[in-house]
């Protein structure tokens, strides 16, 4: 199992942290403004065969654009009553854009609903959109315990 140690000793074990992702798919990605400050936008997460984080986005969206420009990216994941057991990710992101994007795309749509019952009409709309893959590759998850 892989595990990023920390100091204080309160990082999880990065595959029970995708094992909840999997089966909490809210969260809350945070990435870098041009100025240092946070940029925070509510998201639906999956965790795709290679164990990256994925999140669909539109290339335009400001998340995207902070990402190019600096790939670190923070998530809180939320269980979906809100309160509860939650966790915290780190990460760096690459960004897929379409082309390539649309079959991980469609892995994306599958993993969080099921099969669509358009897929051509579906592929249709990541075009349109200009949608991209956001792909964290995890170095941190936390916490192992309450405070």
């Amino acid at each position: 199992m892989a595990t990023v140690t920390r100091d204080e000793g309160a990082d999880m074990d990065l595959d029970e942290a995708r094992r909840f992702v999997a089966e909490n798919p809210h969260a809350v990605l945070g990435t870098m403004r041009k100025d240092g400050t946070p940029q925070m936008s509510p998201v639906d997460a999956a965790v795709d065969d290679e164990g990256r984080i994925v999140i669909s986005s539109r290339e335009t969206a400001f998340k995207t654009r902070n990402l190019r420009r600096d790939p670190r990216a923070w998530l809180t994941v939320l269980p979906g009553t809100f309160y509860g057991t939650w966790i915290f990710l780190e990460g760096t992101v690459d960004v897929l854009s379409l082309p390539d994007a649309m079959e991980p795309l469609v892995d994306y749509y599958r993993r969080l609903s099921g099969e669509h019952p358009d897929w051509e009409d579906y592929r249709a709309a990541m075009v349109r959109d200009q949608r991209c893959l956001l792909r964290v590759s995890l170095t941190r998850a936390g916490p192992d315990r309450e405070g």
